[in-house]
């Protein structure tokens, strides 16, 4: 019965652990939408977007209050959005968008994570041709004809549309993210979450053993508060 309580508490730490570190990410996303648009969502589209997303891993609405108003103080310093790349081990390339209010320390720590797993940072725009730039927007399916859906929306860059688990996803290209986000708050539909991935043109396959030291390294890389997203093309 000890073993069994230990267990449920170092879980429920783990995953208020990771709900904490997303909250950090999130605000800082908050941070950068507010400097980039202002303080109100209603004619700032971006920071629409991120409380949508604030709001699809339940982070309080206090949260979110203090994030925008702390950004909209002049004293508040922007934070600068940097894109890493190198190689993990096996080969497989990793690219790493961060936001950072000190470069010297992110890249510093960035360069620490790679050559301890044996890999390497390389240098910026060395790996970008080997992932596409997607948007992608997650909705409710409740309702919602599939079909239909398709063929409403692809003027306006609709590239993949499938429905999994109760939820709808949609995929454009990267510089088609403003104008579906619009046309989908233009039609009201439920829409859980709204991001921007990478996904790679090729991928490498590995063995279980070498998946583990690829996700072991991911994981390091996203506890870092700098950090905002990390991809590989690890199939």
């Amino acid at each position: 019965m000890g073993r069994a309580f230990e267990f449920r508490r170092a879980r429920k730490e783990k995953r208020w652990s990771k709900m904490a570190k997303d909250f950090v990410k999130m605000g800082k996303q908050l941070s950068q939408a507010v400097k980039s648009g202002g303080p109100d969502p209603e004619t700032n589209p971006m920071l629409r977007v991120v409380i949508q997303n604030c709001k699809a891993i339940n982070m309080p609405k206090d949260n979110i209050e203090s994030a925008i108003k702390r950004a909209s103080s002049k004293d508040e310093k922007a934070l600068e959005e940097l894109v890493y790349e190198g190689y993990g081990p096996h080969g497989v390339a990793v690219l790493i968008e961060t936001a950072t209010d000190n470069p010297t320390r992110t890249v510093a720590n960035v360069r620490m994570y790679f050559n301890r797993s044996g890999g390497a940072l390389g240098k910026t725009g060395s790996l970008d041709f080997l992932f596409d730039r997607k948007a992608v927007f997650t909705l409710e399916s409740s309702g919602l004809d599939l079909e239909e859906l398709e063929l409403e929306l692809i003027d306006f860059g609709l590239e993949e549309i499938f429905e999994e688990e109760g939820r709808i996803y949609i995929y454009t290209p990267f510089t088609d993210f403003g104008g579906m986000q619009h046309e989908l708050e233009k039609r009201k539909l439920p829409i859980v979450s709204s991001e921007l991935v990478r996904l790679p043109s090729t991928t490498v396959e590995l063995t279980p053993e070498q998946e583990e030291e690829i996700n072991s390294l991911v994981e390091k890389i996203e506890d870092d508060d700098d950090v905002q997203q990390v991809f590989t093309n690890m199939k």
